[in-house]
């Protein structure tokens, strides 16, 4: 990850923490915008999006826009008066004010349509989805259990760690039901483990007669941490990051969002370490220990 990832990382993490914080606008009703005023520029969205890139002249807006001239002598209207553009040398140049307005249109065109996308991951983690930076799983691949294939997320996570060399996780025990684990074999045979999951998970696996995991534990393939509070499973791949979402009563994973994009891989990077930070080794031997303790 270079710097400049980090950085747009660090921004990501904490624009979500402010929103968490932030609540309702503090401003006064008197300064707030009237939603005539916010529709006015959503509504001009397109007008936006052509200038962004570049200043353009009025027949290259007819053009781009696919309007008329007195359309277009609309739009550019507006966006003088509005201060949002200004005319220089026959082509229309946004002002700061009005790049700063297209990026915030653009975003929310962009933010609305991803939380469409990841409604079904949402709404399975919505006391947590405020610490879940949407944005880097704009294009993600999302496989939602239904009725007629129940097992589809585990079957998409499955697939994903086939081969996979070495892999990291929070809260990703139940990603994995003991029968399905049985069916596909030991899916973490040739891959090295590190899992943080709660005391009561990390003792079952410790008490396990699986002969596969204890033999991993001994041999120091899987690694286990420990910590309490976690959210949604976090999956981390070679080249991928995954989400998992469960069913409260069950525990069974209702859903699995999932994308090799790279600012979504160094946000669970950043977000992994962070909890790593605030979890618990535990000692490779203890397992022996609780057999023997019993």
């Amino acid at each position: 990850m270079t710097g400049a990832d980090s950085e747009i990382i660090d921004e990501l993490l904490q624009h979500a923490l402010d929103i968490q914080h932030l609540g309702p606008s503090e401003a006064s009703p008197d300064s707030r915008l009237s939603t005539d005023d916010l529709l006015d520029v959503v509504r001009h969205r397109d007008l936006f999006e052509a200038l962004y890139d570049s200043a353009l002249d009025r027949r290259d807006l007819e053009d781009r826009l696919g309007v008329s001239r007195a359309t277009s002598h609309r739009f550019t209207r507006w966006l003088e008066d509005e201060a949002y553009a200004e005319r220089v040398d026959g082509r229309y140049h946004l002002t700061g004010e009005g790049e700063v307005v297209a990026e915030a249109v653009l975003q929310f065109e962009r933010k609305i349509r991803t939380a469409d996308r990841l409604a079904p991951l949402l709404d399975v983690i919505c006391e947590e989805h405020r610490d879940f930076v949407v944005e880097p799983f704009e294009n993600a691949t999302v496989t939602v259990a239904t009725p007629s294939d129940p097992y589809a997320p585990v079957t998409r996570f499955l697939t994903l760690l086939r081969g996979c060399e070495r892999f990291r996780g929070f809260n990703t025990t139940h990603m994995i039901p003991p029968g399905l684990a049985d069916l596909y074999g030991d899916p973490f045979a040739d891959c090295e483990v590190e899992l943080i999951s709660p005391s009561d998970v990390v003792g079952t696996l410790q008490d396990s007669e699986n002969d596969r995991i204890r033999r991993r534990l001994r041999d120091d393939h899987l690694k286990l941490r420990t910590r309490e509070a976690l959210p949604y499973g976090l999956a981390l791949f070679d080249d991928r990051v995954g989400i998992g979402g469960y069913d409260e009563e069950t525990g069974a994973m209702r859903v699995f969002v999932d994308t090799d994009a790279p600012i979504a891989r160094a946000w669970g990077e950043r977000v992994y370490e962070t909890f790593k930070q605030n979890s618990t080794p535990v000692r490779a031997d203890a397992s022996r220990e609780r057999r023997e303790e019993r």
